[in-house]
């Protein structure tokens, strides 16, 4: 595989890190979660445990990345671990959806926070509904609707993805502007609402009572828990750039480690602070708690500033992601017929510019199409299934490459390794059960995770028409 020039040091791929798991999660989930724990507790524990198990799965992930500190990451290492064929599929499924339509999801939510400040046109009702596309099984789609908003969205895409085009050490400079700015705002959020004396850290103690108890509680917590970590993705994109890093044998997990392990911080941080103004059912009923958290504090200025900073944190998220994700797309192109021209590298910039262009292009019909959240929704299942395959390849290369050199190996195997597979395959199962249940209730119209396997799987007729043809 050919390899980019090394430029991003370590304070790059820690901003990498940082800025790619902070996004819009932990300002929008914590007050669905407190409605379904009921406990302030509870809800701070989750945040701590899922950081804890996505820490578990990115130290096992480092392992490998500092054996093939390649351009492509879990596409490399799925090769190395179980072929050509698997390493395929994720790439497939990584390109169709859950990369590019999460590029898609997380500038849509920069876009609409734009709305505080400037007011994006909007087309009247019935032309937004005027053209409309049916999907059997999923659904209706309104490409007209929020067009203001969809507009804005395509250029933050096309800007993030030309300035990558031009230049790693451009989009690098620019996430480690943005990772500072956004962590600059985050600390004055939190230290704004310890220090304005409007709190009471009593209410940590005070549950709802409501709060769902036995059997339920448990359903209740798994449910939290996936919506955290739907906040700490993105650690991965580390991965993907491995090529570019210097020693990246030492800085990746470096940076994943003290990386993941300020985001934890910061993430309980944030909901104590969340907790010490608003209480439990406060936060339950909420619509967007760190607005009304901050309005306690600041009064109406505050709500600029939540929208300044979501602005400054899902833009960040948005580059990072951008900046990562092209690099499975090239490395998939080097390797298969029908991603030839994204393997091509900008031979003048450098970079993977035609796997960053392919990206885009997809980001683009997503986000017209208004149907890259369903997506990401959808193969949330298909995305953990990826990473629990990955932690179990620690395994399977600790038998297949004993003798190949281990420049750094997971701090607490096997024990760390098999937490994170074991929960993971829980993970799995309990999403199946409760995506069954609620097709049969009637309270969903389709198998989310089944779904979410259909799509990936029709990269294997792909695979098998593409794997044989040359690439020229």
């Amino acid at each position: 595989m050919s390899q980019f020039k090394r430029t991003l040091n370590f304070k790059t791929t820690i901003a990498i890190v940082i800025g790619g798991v902070i996004g819009s999660g932990i300002f929008m989930k914590p007050a669905l979660m407190a409605l379904q724990l009921g406990s302030p507790l509870l809800l701070v524990s989750v945040w701590i445990v899922a950081g804890l198990i996505t820490l578990f799965g990115a130290l096992s992930n480092a392992e490998v990345a500092a054996m093939f500190p390649e351009t492509g990451g879990q596409y490399v290492f799925f090769k190395k671990m179980y072929g050509n064929g698997f390493a395929f599929l994720y790439g497939w499924a990584a390109f169709a959806v859950f990369n590019t339509a999460g590029n898609a999801s997380i500038a849509y939510v920069c876009s609409q926070y734009t709305n505080y400040f400037i007011t994006l046109p909007k087309l009247p009702y019935a032309t937004e509904h005027v053209f409309h596309i049916y999907i059997p099984f999923i659904g209706t789609i309104f490409p007209l609707e929020n067009f203001g908003v969809k507009l804005l969205t395509i250029a933050i895409v096309l800007l993030l993805t030309f300035i990558n085009y031009k230049s790693v050490n451009y989009g690098a400079w620019l996430q480690r502007v943005l990772t500072a700015l956004k962590v600059i705002a985050i600390i004055i959020l939190i230290a704004g609402i310890f220090s304005s004396g409007k709190g009471n850290m009593h209410q940590l103690y005070a549950s709802t009572p409501n709060m769902p108890k036995g059997f339920a509680l448990i359903s209740a917590y798994i449910a939290a828990i996936a919506g955290a970590f739907w906040a700490y993705d993105g650690w991965n994109n580390i991965t993907f750039i491995a090529g570019e890093v210097k020693h990246p044998q030492k800085n990746i997990p470096k940076s994943l480690l003290l990386g993941l392990l300020f985001c934890i911080i910061v993430y309980g941080l944030i909901n104590l602070a969340f907790i010490d103004v608003l209480p439990i059912h406060s936060m339950a009923a909420s619509k967007f708690v760190a607005s009304d958290a901050a309005k306690i504090v600041w009064g109406i200025t505050g709500g600029g500033f939540i929208a300044l900073l979501v602005i400054l944190s899902t833009f960040g998220t948005a580059n990072a992601n951008i900046l990562a994700t092209a690099r499975i797309t090239y490395a998939m192109g080097e390797e298969n017929a029908l991603f030839a021209w994204a393997g091509k590298p900008q031979k003048k910039y450098h970079t993977p510019g035609n796997a960053l262009w392919l990206n885009a292009i997809w980001a683009i019909i997503l986000i017209l199409s208004g149907s890259f959240d369903m997506l990401t929704d959808m193969l949330i299942f298909v995305s953990w299934f990826f990473y629990g395959s990955s932690a179990l390849g620690v395994f399977i290369l600790r038998m297949k490459m004993k003798t190949v050199e281990r420049p750094y190996k997971v701090i607490g195997y096997p024990y760390i390794t098999l937490i994170y597979i074991l929960f993971t395959a829980f993970f799995l199962i309990v999403t199946v059960y409760k995506d069954i249940e609620n097709y049969l209730t009637g309270t969903s119209t389709i198998i989310n995770s089944v779904f979410g396997i259909a799509i990936t799987s029709i990269g294997i007729p792909i695979y098998f028409l593409t794997k044989n043809k040359k690439v020229k």
